[in-house]
């Protein structure tokens, strides 16, 4: 198959990978990662902090949550967007985007055919009637379940999220803790997880984010349930600290209620062999196999039974679960893949055979 040359652009908020929270980021670069190792030239457009063996274009010099210097988000994003496909549009064959909405005027004009992502939920605001807006761009999806709000769009692919195996220990011995990973929103009901825990006197440890829009959330639902010799929390952590937390959970306590696009979460516990305790909705039906990998709830007493059940999982089954759907090499080939169906058919059989011939 011949190479291609490919631009990923990444959001400006973290850099790519992140320091600590940040689950687009991250997944542009195993992606970024895993097409440079393919062959292709590709080219990252993310903040100047990051870290990549392909061709990095940077609009800033550091992340915008991170970074020391203020930027308006939605101004370097257009920037970003413009140098793209203003600029050096000609130097691609595809372009993926991971910017969602702000992407859209300009691929909607561009010659070059764009592969866009939609890491968000669609359910929000005027998410269904921008994208009806704009129905013909090849947009994917991250679990069908994220569909759902607009289903009518130019889907052309469901891909799950991956990472290298290499990312994440196996541990089959774990510690008696159950673990809650990720932020403090209402959304993700993290007051559930502790409660759970305090009415089933299992140990609880929480690493998580604060945004600044929750603190007020935090300060008057959560701060209060902390001060519990069952509750250890942790702040937000690294890539280090989570994998040593995942890998020695009893299980991964996930009590979102609301659609949840995809959920890293989920598969980086299974990567450790954890299993995953869940609120049944958005993807969580799709990422995990109820009474295999985890335990699908409804209910208080679902999440309680699950809780008092989960040493019956076999946590070797959830490792190979990962390995077989949720790994970098299926994400890649998925978007390699479906980069070559987009390509013009012209383009495809009249492209450069003597670059193509002398790199054979």
């Amino acid at each position: 198959m011949k190479k291609l040359r490919i631009a990923q652009i990444a959001p400006l908020v973290e850099r790519v990978p992140p320091k600590k929270y940040g689950g687009t980021e991250r997944v542009v670069y195993h992606l970024t990662e895993g097409l440079v190792e393919k062959g292709h030239d590709v080219t990252l457009f993310a903040s100047g902090d990051s870290l990549t063996t392909a061709r990095l274009v940077a609009p800033i010099r550091e992340s915008l949550r991170l970074g020391k210097k203020a930027h308006t988000p939605i101004m370097v994003n257009m920037m970003m967007l413009s140098r793209v496909y203003e600029k050096m549009a000609h130097e691609f064959d595809i372009i993926h985007s991971h910017l969602e909405y702000q992407t859209l005027p300009y691929a909607y004009k561009a010659e070059v055919p764009t592969v866009l992502t939609m890491h968000g939920r669609l359910d929000l605001g005027d998410s269904a009637a921008m994208l009806r807006s704009y129905p013909d761009i090849a947009y994917v999806s991250i679990s069908d379940s994220q569909r759902r709000p607009v289903e009518e769009i130019n889907w052309v692919k469901t891909i799950y999220h991956g990472y290298p195996e290499s990312c994440f220990e196996f541990n089959d011995k774990p510690g008696d803790y159950f673990l809650y990973l990720g932020r403090f929103s209402e959304e993700k009901k993290p007051e559930d997880a502790i409660m759970l825990a305090r009415a089933c006197n299992i140990p609880l440890k929480i690493a998580a984010k604060i945004d600044p829009t929750d603190k007020g959330y935090f300060e008057k639902k959560i701060r209060p349930l902390l001060n519990h010799p069952l509750i250890t929390y942790l702040g937000e952590v690294d890539d280090t600290r989570k994998v040593d937390l995942l890998k020695n959970a009893k299980a991964l306590l996930n009590t979102i209620d609301w659609p949840e696009p995809f959920g890293l979460v989920m598969i980086e516990a299974l990567a450790c062999g954890t299993p995953v305790i869940v609120r049944g909705c958005g993807s969580a039906p799709e990422v995990i196999t109820h009474g295999k990998t985890g335990f699908i709830c409804n209910n208080r007493m679902d999440f309680i039974n699950a809780i008092h059940h989960v040493d019956q999982l076999s946590r070797k089954t959830c490792r190979q679960e990962f390995e077989q759907r949720f790994s970098r090499e299926c994400m890649v080939n998925n978007y390699e893949q479906l980069y070559y169906d987009l390509l013009p058919s012209h383009l495809f059989n009249n492209y450069s055979v003597s670059r193509y011939m002398s790199a054979v």
